[in-house]
């Protein structure tokens, strides 16, 4: 994605099954579960770089001692600044106690960080600063054991004034008005409901205080919790909870926006935001992995026994589409095939527009995250090209000479790597002009390979704002003074805002929008805006529920290419020479390439909560009257 957007978080959860013991006979150390946790976490280091986060539990611990820990770094490479610390304290416990290194029950009652359940966190910041205190995981701490809390989550939540709320409806006091400390203390309340409830059967059933304790532990009710907790939710979310005495769930939202996936065996029990990496880290095969439903929580009691529950009925799966298109790891067998298949449905709107003339083009790709979408469309310009070579020797086949076959077959599709990003640049100067101009040299290009008489084809992942697209590419493009650019996007138009962990928040920030505003100008047709706007201001108070989507309406009257053929008007400055075409994917190919991931409302309007209808409403207040704030 040439243009960059925070986005997205990655979990990482990981129960050890037997104890410390066998991993270190088997695997030759006490620090598997740490080992481990530690890979999990930097093979989603693609999800998140603004902060990280680490926290341990200890089972079975005598009182007084230390069973949770948790740290958290938010420095410019924040794993490597978890796990060099953490390597650092355990070496240091083991230097001054060289018994602690043959003994893992001294181990793991004196060394921190040793322990049998672990959950890790990768952030990207969708708003606000990143400050340590917004890394996950939280924590929510009691002096009873099960009454402390751990979360962490890959989520955003559309309602969190209605959350917080009710809240201080319950009478507590949330010490900050955001989703994640909503989210924690909302399973927390109902965590101490449980937990009460619980005790007084235990009092009843004539148990001590002491004895009580682990009766909780056993019976507490985790599913129930969950139910309880998520009734007003409304988002995407993946959310991982630890209580302090050894339970453990993973719960996914009801419409399957934000993914998870877990797999289990005998020694462990894993959940993870992304399929290969579960893979990877524990060589395991694809069909191993499996994917949490939608609505669905995986419980790991303390015990060891393992469930998954529906939580919340499923609201029919709508999988964030953006996770195929860009976000996760393209190492995925079925990601991998699909971002080829959308290159590869794309190559008849490129054909269209470079005039079916395949011999006078170059393809490629920026940035490199777009490389798999650009195997398939070539793949698919080398099958149309095959074709016409087939078509011109059963047409001539009579009057073919051995020299005309010859230069006919070698007739092959170009490719060419024409940019490659210089990551030692930084825009330092902060004056308009001169930094526009250091940003157009961000990337460096290859000289001697276009023709002027030729097309010249970039194949991009996503086109969301269009900023790089107009300061650096398209300009660098140009150097190289092709006929024709056609820059291609793997993705369809981006239109609507996202409101379930991705930043993009703001209608104008997006290209789409602001090249059908302009449209809407150029035709006379601002009463239409006018009208959006009184629509969405009508429904302000209204019950999510029944707000509907108006901005749809600001699209309606234009086509995908007139809207296209704008973006590109907007996009291209008055010293470029070439001519210029901007072409998205359509959303039925995306369907089409993606059939398990259906979540398109950022391309179609079609959110899957009724908060998103709330959120693209206030988004287009907020444009109208010129309020420069999030709507969410």
């Amino acid at each position: 994605m040439s243009d960059a957007i925070k986005h997205e978080c990655g979990i990482a959860l990981l129960r050890l099954l037997k104890p410390l013991d066998y991993y270190k006979e088997k695997y030759g150390s006490a620090f598997y579960g740490i080992q481990k946790m530690y890979l999990l976490m930097e093979k989603q280091h693609n999800r998140g770089q603004d902060g990280a986060g680490f926290a341990s539990i200890k089972m079975d611990v005598e009182p007084g001692q230390r069973y949770i820990s948790r740290i958290r770094s938010n420095q410019q490479q924040p794993i490597q600044d978890i796990f060099t610390q953490i390597n650092e304290r355990i070496s240091e416990e083991i230097k001054a106690h060289p018994e602690y290194a043959n003994d893992t029950a001294l181990m793991k009652s004196q060394v921190p960080y040793v322990g049998e359940l672990f959950l890790g966190h990768v952030r990207y910041g969708t708003f606000g600063k990143n400050s340590i205190e917004s890394v996950h995981p939280f924590l929510r701490q009691n002096n009873w054991m099960h009454r402390n809390l751990i979360v962490a989550g890959n989520f955003n939540m559309t309602n969190v004034k209605e959350l917080f709320a009710s809240l201080v409806e319950l009478g507590q006091h949330p010490k900050e008005l955001a989703d994640t400390v909503t989210v924690m203390e909302k399973i927390g309340h109902f965590l101490d409901d449980e937990v009460a409830d619980l005790y007084q059967d235990c009092k009843n059933e004539g148990f001590t205080k002491q004895e009580a304790t682990s009766v909780i532990s056993e019976r507490l009710n985790v599913a129930r919790i969950l139910k309880r907790a998520s009734k007003q939710w409304d988002g995407g979310y993946a959310m991982a909870g630890l209580f302090g005495h050894g339970d453990s769930f993973v719960f996914r939202d009801p419409a399957g926006i934000r993914p998870a996936y877990y797999y289990q065996d005998d020694e462990i029990a894993v959940v993870a935001s992304e399929r290969p990496v579960i893979q990877t880290t524990f060589n395991v095969a694809f069909d191993d992995v499996k994917e949490l439903e939608p609505g669905h929580a995986i419980i790991i009691k303390k015990n060891g026994n393992i469930s998954v529950s529906e939580i919340i009925p499923s609201a029919g799966k709508k999988a964030c589409s953006f996770e195929r298109i860009y976000f996760s790891r393209g190492s995925d067998a079925e990601i991998y095939r699909e971002r080829k298949e959308l290159g590869r449905l794309i190559l008849p709107q490129v054909l269209k527009a470079i005039d079916n003339d395949t011999d006078n083009a170059v393809f490629s790709y920026i940035p490199n995250t777009a490389e798999t979408s650009f195997f398939g469309m070539v793949e698919a310009a080398q099958d149309f090209l095959n074709q016409r070579k087939n078509n011109e020797i059963l047409q001539n086949r009579h009057t073919l000479t051995e020299e005309t076959l010859k230069d006919l077959l070698s007739v092959k599709i170009r490719t060419e790597k024409i940019a490659i990003k210089d990551a030692k640049l930084r825009t330092f100067i902060t004056e308009d002009s001169s930094r526009d101009d250091l940003v157009a040299h961000v990337y460096d290009v290859t000289y001697g390979v276009i023709k002027p008489e030729d097309n010249l084809v970039i194949i991009d992942d996503s086109i969301v704002r269009g900023t790089t697209l107009k300061k650096s590419i398209i300009k660098m493009m140009d150097r190289l003074k092709p006929k024709r650019i056609v820059v291609v996007s793997s993705a369809p138009q981006i239109r609507y805002p996202d409101c379930y962990g991705i930043d993009m928040a703001k209608l104008e920030g997006l290209v789409a929008f602001q090249a059908a505003l302009a449209l809407h100008k150029q035709r006379g047709t601002e009463d239409v805006v006018d009208e959006i706007y009184r629509k969405s201001k009508a429904q302000e108070n209204l019950p999510d529920a029944e707000v509907v989507n108006y901005v749809k309406d600001f699209y309606e009257p234009f086509t995908d290419e007139e809207i296209s053929d704008k973006i590109a008007d907007l996009l291209v400055t008055p010293e470029i020479n070439a001519e210029v075409k901007i072409i998205f994917q359509t959303v039925d190919n995306l369907h089409k390439a993606c059939p398990k991931n259906l979540g398109d409302w950022y391309f179609t309007g079609d959110y899957p909560t009724p908060g998103g209808n709330r959120v693209v409403n206030r988004a287009f207040i907020n444009f109208y009257e010129g309020n420069d704030a999030r709507a969410y």
